[in-house]
């Protein structure tokens, strides 16, 4: 089982295209290649937790939330964001639903929120805060990322390879050769 990351999917969020600058001709274009980013990297048994926005206009009404949820692979965690509705949270689909949520994996404790912190729990002690809602515009301290879809290839992302890309290893991981 490998565990990912995303946030602000903004599923059915026509002004995306334009405010986040995604490259789809509409915004049909735009929530199909979403799903199949998704399913290209998730499989049935992986965890995937969502941190915050992941619909939005029609696309949040709780029968379309709940197709799209279905159609998503993988166990799904929200962390909502400021674009969640009460009915999206309520939906089966979800393993659980919360505002804020700590984890370890590989080593690290990760506090997981939509929001940026400018300090998180731990976070002098090698703790990382991964957020959204700031669709890759915000500058991060070390040790955290933005793990929504508009800076990562529109695709949930793992610890892995956010650790890479930051030029970090998970505890215990072998230094590079050479």
């Amino acid at each position: 089982m490998t565990v990912f990351f995303t946030a602000d999917t903004h599923f059915g969020h026509g002004g995306a295209r334009g405010l986040y600058r995604r490259p789809f001709a509409d915004l049909a274009a735009m929530d199909e290649a979403l799903v199949a980013h998704w399913n290209a990297v998730v499989r049935p048994d992986d965890t995937v937790w969502h941190l915050g926005d992941l619909a939005l206009g029609r696309a949040a009404r709780p029968e379309a939330a709940a197709a799209l949820l279905d159609r998503l692979a993988g166990r799904k965690h929200l962390v909502t964001g400021n674009n969640d509705p009460e009915a999206v949270q309520r939906l089966p689909g979800w393993e659980s639903v919360q505002a804020y949520a700590e984890l370890r994996l590989d080593g690290l404790l990760l506090v997981l929120c939509h929001y940026a912190f400018r300090s998180w729990r731990d976070m002098g002690r090698g703790a990382w805060n991964l957020h959204g809602h700031s669709h890759g515009r915000l500058k991060p301290l070390p040790r955290q990322a933005d793990v929504g879809v508009d800076v990562w290839d529109f695709r949930p992302v793992t610890l892995e390879r956010i650790l890479a890309a930051r030029g970090r290893r998970a505890v215990g991981e072998a230094a590079p050769p050479g």
